[in-house]
């Protein structure tokens, strides 16, 4: 049923997570401060800067201090994408919170929709993407990855459907209170439940700058899904040591009644090279994916930050000053 406790104007914050930006940032400023003018529900934008080496932060302080809806929380270094949310998530103000990536490839306008759907009831409405702009491979590789994460995780994590998303304050706050490091938000979003709708949108090509999430960071978001909310890669590990098992049981079966019956054992240096290959690299598969479960245990048990705040400016700058008077 519709919520009919909410507010028909709440405050909105917006999270920007921001990595060497500086193409981009005069064409976002841009956008989103229009958007402040027209909308009429108060906006409050945070951007995040994850560690960036050019001129990202300059554009973004200079920003914060012509308009007083903007502000920016400067990381110590790079963090990673995730992180970055996760900071924003923690220092965002509003009764709902939405989360967009710097690039425009998701338009700040949907926020819009979101928010009546919001209004009806709804805790969590995030962006279903249709007609993706990257390369065929690289549109190949998110259709399988998410389709695999969907199939084998513990929680329900639609298709298709990034960060790009808007947020209650309830659940933001449930999101803050996690501890896990190693984070994968749009999988934290799921398992945390609550009423959710997927809207699909059309996601543009990035409108200036490159492209920060490289193979290697893409890869370890996937793992860091896959891993942290499925053990079907335990699960796999275990039948790949019990098949080996078993076709090793089977060749000796094998052997001793070659022996046996025909007098003679298989011949040949190349079959034994073979099975040794076989075997070794069965366990070093499995030695790896346990691996992988241990470093995010390591990385719990150590209990360090999230990441490190190095300057803020704007609104949150304030609101932290009026924390430490009070």
């Amino acid at each position: 049923m519709p919520n009919t406790e909410r507010k028909e104007i709440p405050e909105v914050g917006l999270v920007v997570p921001c990595y060497n930006e500086e193409a981009v940032v005069p064409i976002l400023l841009e956008r989103i401060e229009s958007l402040i003018r027209e909308w009429k529900v108060p906006l409050h934008v945070l951007f995040v800067d994850d560690g960036s080496r050019d001129r990202t932060p300059e554009l973004l302080a200079e920003a914060c201090a012509r308009n007083p809806r903007l502000a920016c929380l400067r990381l110590s270094r790079n963090f990673g994408h995730q992180t970055a949310v996760t900071a924003g998530l923690a220092h965002a103000r509003g009764d709902v919170v939405a989360i967009i990536d710097a690039d425009l490839q998701d338009p700040p306008e949907f926020i819009l929709e979101m928010l009546a759907k919001w209004r009806e009831g709804y805790d969590v409405v995030y962006g279903v993407r249709e007609n993706r702009k990257e390369s065929a491979v690289l549109r190949g590789a998110y259709a399988l990855f998410y389709r695999i994460l969907k199939r084998i995780a513990n929680v329900d994590i639609p298709l298709d459907a990034g960060d790009f998303s808007l947020i209650d304050r309830r659940v933001v706050d449930h999101l803050n209170a996690m501890p896990e490091h190693n984070r994968f938000i749009r999988g934290l979003r799921g398992w945390v439940g609550f009423r959710q709708l997927g809207l699909p949108y059309s996601r543009d090509a990035r409108r200036a700058g490159t492209p920060k999430y490289n193979f290697g960071r893409l890869l370890n978001l996937a793992m860091n899904g896959l891993i942290s909310f499925s053990s079907v890669p335990l699960q796999v590990a275990s039948w790949m040591g019990a098949l080996s098992s078993l076709l090793g049981f089977a060749l000796m079966i094998w052997a001793a009644i070659s022996g046996l019956l025909y007098g003679k054992t298989p011949p040949g240096w190349a079959s034994l090279a073979v099975i040794i290959l076989l075997f070794g690299g069965v366990q070093l598969v499995v030695l790896g994916i346990i691996g992988e479960y241990i470093s995010r245990i390591f990385d719990e048990v150590k209990r360090r930050p999230h990441y490190v705040v190095d300057s803020r400016a704007g609104w949150v700058k304030t609101a932290a000053r009026d924390a430490d008077a009070g």
